[in-house]
């Protein structure tokens, strides 16, 4: 497996390129008899979040002979689908998300729970509204693509305190809960790791401050 990460200029997000290598799709290229002449195979691939489909994407996705048999959306604001238009007109990709199109394209609908077994890799979709109606996290081996409910050191913001919650409550029990440690693979900013932000996410640990000031009454009399 190699992931490959792309910051797109516009929005400032990322894009990830999770793409087989020779062993995991089996012998690597044919010979064409006629002329001798050895052909790679191309190794399938899978985007997450084309927020834009810059040169050195594009660079990236041939120069590795990758065949993009997958576009992941983890939800559909701008700053990460902006580059799928463009990456349709060159690659048959199919298109996997929450929502029944994006960017005029149909989509494979996914909903929590669902699991995605495509071109080698298997991802289970996790369900955590709260920054949109359709965010969702897809967790791949020991990673998780968290798009923007969960970044190095803060979580996604939201429109209402009712949000807030939501996002809150499912971050815990849905991502937060799982067992073990995990690379984070957010839609803006750095990498972490899910044990890191379980220590030190801020806006964790300012909302539970928050939570607890709300729930103290005084009574002067």
């Amino acid at each position: 497996m190699k992931l490959f990460f792309h910051y797109c200029s516009y929005g400032f997000s990322n894009s990830y390129i999770l793409g087989a290598e020779a062993s995991d799709n089996g012998p690597v290229s044919s010979v064409d008899v006629s002329s001798a002449v050895e052909t790679p195979r191309p190794m399938d691939a899978i985007i997450v979040d084309p927020g834009s489909m810059e040169k050195k994407t594009i660079e990236t996705i041939e120069n590795n002979n990758f065949n993009v048999r997958a576009v992941l959306i983890t939800h559909e604001h701008l700053s990460h689908v902006r580059g799928l238009r463009t990456l349709k007109r060159i690659y048959n990709a199919e298109v996997f998300a929450v929502n029944q199109s994006i960017m005029e394209h149909n989509t494979t609908m996914v909903k929590d729970g669902d699991v995605i077994n495509i071109a080698g890799f298997s991802f289970e979709v996790i369900s955590i509204p709260g920054h949109s109606s359709d965010s969702v996290v897809y967790r791949c081996g020991g990673m998780l693509f968290t798009g923007d409910v969960l970044t190095a050191g803060l979580v996604g913001s939201t429109a209402s305190a009712y949000g807030d919650a939501t996002q809150m409550n499912n971050l815990r029990s849905r991502l937060l809960s799982l067992p073990g440690d995990y690379i984070v693979l957010p839609g803006h900013g750095p990498p972490s790791t899910l044990e890191a932000e379980r220590r030190f996410n801020t806006d964790i640990f300012n909302y539970d401050q928050n939570r607890s000031k709300r729930h103290v009454f005084r009574l002067d009399i």
